[in-house]
């Protein structure tokens, strides 16, 4: 089993509290929009765990450098599939839908909106999650982080975590 703390959208800002909600994880995705790559690295570093991440819109190179805009891998059993802006079931992006169709994953997590939504898609067979914003910036009223674990084929123990306003 893989716990896996989930963030979005950090614009720069990193909560002190995502490492005490993450600390019995095992590795941390982060769905794009750093901000900088200082905060790839703080993660890394107080965490100790591996960092998966994509980049977003609004990051520079020197996050670009590091993180690809898409990433495709297994975890246990399940095919992950991660990009910073892919949209919803059923209204995904057409570069998003085209690589969905093309990767088949179990497992669709994307950032962007700002919005926290855990949505299965039924037509693709595929949990969409998209954990809201973890930064300061941006019009969310509440900042999200989400932790979660994947057992083998099954995505369980799903829990929201809010961070404050």
């Amino acid at each position: 089993m893989i716990r896996i703390g989930l963030v979005s959208d950090t614009h720069g800002y990193l909560d002190e509290n995502v490492f005490v909600h993450f600390k019995n994880c095992n590795e941390i995705w982060h769905a794009g929009d750093f901000g900088t790559i200082e905060i790839a690295h703080r993660l890394a570093a107080q965490s100790g765990l591996a960092v998966k991440g994509v980049y977003g819109n609004i990051d520079g190179q020197d996050v670009r450098s590091e993180f690809p805009e898409q990433l495709v891998f297994m975890c246990e059993e399940i095919k992950v599939m991660i990009r910073h802006i892919g949209g919803y079931p059923p209204k995904y992006n057409p570069e998003t839908k085209k690589e969905l169709l093309i990767h088949k994953p179990g497992l669709f997590i994307s950032g962007h909106s700002h919005i926290l939504k855990i949505i299965y898609d039924d037509k693709l067979n595929c949990l969409h999650v998209n954990p809201g914003a973890a930064g300061k910036q941006g019009w969310q009223n509440v900042r999200t982080i989400i932790r979660f674990a994947i057992d083998d084929t099954e995505i369980k123990n799903c829990e929201v975590i809010e961070l404050g306003k």
